[in-house]
Order: C-alpha cells, then sequence, then structure tokens
C-alpha cells in the first residue's frame, strides 16, 4: 500500500541573503532545507543587493536533492512586493511569507505567482508569529487542502509572538506549549507540514537537543536552525530511531503473513496492533528510506 508522504524538512537553516561565507559552505551542510533571508537578516540599504544575490544563486542552482526556500519581506513593506516578484521567476522550491494574519495574505501572494506563470512546484510557506495569525490559524492551515492555493509548510516564530503577546520564553517553554501544540493540531488539520520555531542560544546544543526532542514529540516535522552546529541534533531528533523502524518492519512483516491478510486486528509482541499502526509503519519506512536517499546513507 502506498501512502503519501512529504518530503523530510528534519532541520531548516535559515541563511542570510548577504552573507556569501555562509552560502559558499552550503555544499558541506546537511540541512534538508535552505531557508534564505531576504528579512530580519538583511539590512534595509541591503535589501536590493541581497536579492540580486539570490538572483545569482537560483540562477546557477547546484544539482542537490536538498530543498531551498526564500523568506521573502512582507508584502506590506516597501520590499516585499519587489521580492515576491523576483522570486517568482526564480528556481527555487518555495517563498516563505512573515507576518502572516489571515488567509487573504496568503492567497493575495498565491495571485501574484499565478500571474507571473510560476511553476506549480513553487510552494508557499508562512511564518506563524503574530497574534492574529494564531487565532486564524485553522483558516490558514486548511489552505493546505486546495492544491491551489500552493500552501505547504508552516513555521512557529515565537521571538516575535513572544514580543507581541508578553509571554516569556523560558529555557522549558512552559508558557508555549498550549500554542505550540495548537499550531501541529491545525497544521496537520490542514495537511501540511508545521516547523518548529529557532533556538537563539547556538551554544548550548544540549539544551537544543532536548528541545529538538520535545518538539518531536509534539508532532512537529523539524526545526527551524540558525547555526550549522545545530543542524545534526535536529537531524536526529526528526529521524525515525532504529527501534522504532525495527517495530514498523515487524508490523509490516506480521500484517504481511498470510494468515493475518484478513485481520484487521494482530497480537504482536504482547500488544495489541490495528491496521492504522500498519499505515504509521509503512509512512515511517517510506519516511526513513527518502532520509536515506537524501543523505545517501544507508538505513
Amino acid at each position: 500500500m502506498s501512502h503519501s508522504v512529504s518530503r523530510p524538512r528534519r532541520s531548516a537553516l535559515f541563511v542570510p541573503a548577504t552573507n556569501e561565507k555562509a552560502i559558499a559552505k552550503l555544499p558541506q551542510l546537511a540541512c534538508d532545507t535552505v531557508i534564505f533571508d531576504l528579512e530580519d537578516a538583511v539590512l534595509p540599504e541591503q535589501k536590493a543587493a541581497a536579492r540580486d544575490r539570490l538572483a545569482k544563486f537560483f540562477a546557477e542552482r547546484p544539482a542537490s536533492a536538498r530543498e531551498y526556500v526564500v523568506r521573502i519581506n512582507s508584502l506590506k513593506s516597501a520590499w516585499g512586493a519587489d521580492d515576491l516578484a523576483a522570486a517568482s521567476g526564480w528556481a527555487t522550491d518555495g517563498v516563505v511569507l512573515p507576518k502572516i494574519e489571515t488567509p487573504r495574505d496568503l492567497l493575495e501572494a498565491n495571485d501574484v505567482l499565478d500571474e507571473a506563470d510560476a511553476p506549480d512546484t513553487l510552494k508557499l510557506w508562512a511564518m506563524i508569529e503574530t497574534p492574529r495569525a494564531l487565532v486564524n490559524l485553522a483558516a490558514i492551515a486548511e489552505l493546505g487542502r486546495d492544491p491551489s492555493a500552493r500552501l505547504s509548510c508552516l513555521i512557529a516564530g515565537l521571538n516575535d509572538l513572544a514580543k507581541d503577546t508578553g509571554v516569556m520564553i523560558t529555557p522549558d517553554r512552559r508558557y508555549l506549549q498550549p500554542w505550540l501544540l495548537q499550531m501541529v493540531l491545525y497544521a496537520r488539520a490542514g495537511g501540511v507540514d508545521m516547523l518548529d520555531s529557532v533556538s537563539n542560544d547556538f551554544r548550548d546544543l544540549d539544551a537544543f537537543a532536548d528541545e529538538c526532542g520535545e518538539a518531536a514529540a509534539m508532532g512537529f516535522s523539524g526545526k527551524t536552525v540558525i547555526h550549522p552546529a545545530q543542524i545534526g541534533p535536529a537531524n536526529a531528533a526528526f529521524s525515525p530511531s532504529a527501534a522504532a523502524l525495527a517495530e514498523a518492519r515487524a508490523i509490516v512483516g506480521a500484517f504481511a503473513l498470510p494468515e493475518n491478510a484478513s485481520r484487521g486486528v494482530i497480537s504482536l509482541g504482547g500488544r495489541m496492533v490495528e491496521r492504522l499502526h500498519l499505515v504509521q509503519a509503512e509512512k515511517m519506512l517510506a519516511r526513513a528510506a527518502m532520509i536515506a536517499e537524501m543523505t545517501g546513507d544507508e538505513k
């Protein structure tokens, strides 16, 4: 049985579009996704030069299984419309929209891409980083059910959300967890990926690994990262473990036995296993195969 499995987005590295050194190092990094940033990481006087730099990158885009997307400036800013118009003609996999607040923000960006005849493969991503975006998240995420809306992925933006609400970001993120779980719930209802927010302290990798583990347990698809050192822990946390893969193979093998062909529920290792567990197991194995293919590893 075949099930739709979205591409791995275990680690999505933010790279300032003006940082030549960081861009040059990308071939050596193991992140699943690169998010070139034209927004927060680029000073106003550098916006046009940053856009030109990305035009050059995408004109010479390297052959790679990696995903490359671009975070443009807000469409309400002085640079957003030019960013979106430029990106519509680039060989980019997606455009990340910051500061969105309503489904209309996404639909208007989609109209621009459609009018520019951007390929269907160019997807829209959205930052969930304002109180209004969180309040409207169910309607925003539901656009994922309409392929013509292009929505593929949502990103939690906790720094801006905390600034706008006054909620404190503690090391355990206890005050934010209700919102984080809400984001995962609505993203799943809309059939789109949900990436966890960046972690500002890139020196404490143990704490970062713990945060990644908790995000994976909450159901996030992956983690946005700001430093190459964070890529390894994120990839590890959002990859199926060896034990989980072994269990998945056992479930698939058990249901493949002739005596279980017509059974909806079987017993395996003292546990009741249903067909829904078979679907989960097949999806996990398919995801592991995609990760192995992307990274060249053998699992």
